[in-house]
């Protein structure tokens, strides 16, 4: 355990000009205040939000290289709640309350070597001591090879833990047979093995994914980034999966525009170096149809998150990329629809201007203000970095 905390506040408050906007209506600056809570990360792999001590309050979950660690709202003392468990790096971690106890379940993945896509990766459930900031139990699960990223999902069955490597196994170059992308259903007993089910086995080369809330009263369902395209895993077993967009894309999140409609957000291709939206389509018209790159600037683009930040009652679009782009920067943006039926799109606020190498972000209010804060961790910069909403 390391009770050690970093707060160091970076010297600048972002804020954005306003820029043009939908009709007459001005769409307000942005304001953001950043404060690193870490700035001695090995590699910042993954993040997750929830409340691991019960308090109430949104804590933040990371996973490093070696470790796992946690920093407790609101001093942000970091906490490990893991050493390393594989001899390579960890890769991936999910933390949600699944059995209404007020305190988070943690899975973590590891192993990490996309080249062996035969005996690499390895997936971990963790079990909290009583005391929280002590080191927790790891319990080793099933895996398939290049185990990467993972979310808890709560179906009309229940709520498990869903799986995704990057390639199937035996895969060269991404060709071979499908990823085996699994769910986890979790048993009572810490110490058991937990089941496992197919959720689908066609994709090839997928990034990443995001759990949402496609069609009312049926519980999550799952946005799938592959080198297929975008898809939608409704059912277990694969048997709801329909193909949304055609073009490779390595991240996804769905997010929802004016009263109500849908639109989905990209990065495209695999760490690619555009953001894209796909507003939902009109009725016998394909997602592709309505494509809108909104900017191809990036560089390695590898974290995304859809949200209302500037409190407009919609959804704009925040994107981050870990390597120099063309500027020889890194950074994260945030984007505003600029259009009502989100067909035109505008860059409205740099958020990280070269601090920030972004490996993940999430997107939630950590301080209880009706405002959504930014949660960014860096892969070459290892920083862990709050960047506080202080909009008017």
């Amino acid at each position: 355990m390391r009770n050690r905390v970093m707060r160091v506040l970076c010297p600048f408050i972002v804020i954005a000009v306003a820029l043009s906007a939908r009709g007459n209506a001005e769409i307000p600056p942005a304001a953001f205040r950043a404060q690193t809570l870490d700035a001695e990360l090995g590699i910042g792999y993954g993040l997750s939000v929830a409340d691991i001590d019960g308090d109430g309050k949104l804590d933040i979950v990371l996973v490093d290289a070696k470790e796992t660690v946690w920093y407790r709202n609101p001093e942000w003392t970091k906490h490990r709640m893991t050493g390393h468990l594989t001899r390579r790096d960890h890769v991936c971690v999910a933390a949600c309350d699944i059995d209404d106890d007020n305190k988070a379940e943690v899975a973590v993945g590891a192993e990490w070597n996309p080249g062996d896509t035969k005996n690499s990766g390895a997936v971990f459930t963790l079990t909290a001591p009583g005391d929280p900031t002590k080191e927790w139990t790891a319990q080793k699960q099933h895996h398939e090879p290049t185990v990467h990223r993972m979310h808890w999902v709560n179906d009309a069955s229940g709520c498990y833990l869903a799986v995704l490597p990057l390639h199937g196994c035996d895969n060269v170059n991404a060709e071979g047979d499908g990823i085996l992308f699994l769910g986890y259903e979790p048993a009572a007993d810490p110490a058991a093995k937990w089941s496992t089910f197919l959720l689908n086995d066609s994709f090839h080369l997928a990034h990443n994914f995001d759990v949402v809330s496609w069609t009312k009263g049926a519980g999550d369902s799952m946005l799938v980034a592959s080198k297929e395209g975008v898809s939608l895993v409704r059912g277990r077993e694969g048997k709801g999966t329909l193909r949304l967009t055609t073009k490779g894309a390595g991240e996804v999140r769905l997010g929802e525009l004016e009263e109500g409609r849908r639109f989905i957000a990209a990065v495209e291709p695999f760490h690619g170096n555009s953001v894209v939206v796909y507003p939902s389509p009109a009725e016998g018209q394909a997602w592709d149809s309505g494509r809108v790159v909104v900017d191809d600037s990036l560089a390695e683009g590898h974290a995304l998150a859809c949200a209302d930040l500037l409190g407009l009652g919609y959804d704009q679009v925040v994107a981050g990329w870990r390597k120099p782009n063309a500027e020889k920067k890194v950074g994260i943006r945030l984007y505003v629809p600029d259009s009502h039926d989100g067909t035109s799109w505008k860059r409205h606020a740099v958020i990280d201007d070269n601090t920030m190498a972004c490996e993940d972000l999430k997107v939630a209010d950590l301080n209880s203000d009706g405002k959504p804060d930014i949660i960014a961790a860096g892969r070459a910069t290892r920083n862990l970095v709050v960047y506080w909403n202080e909009r008017d």
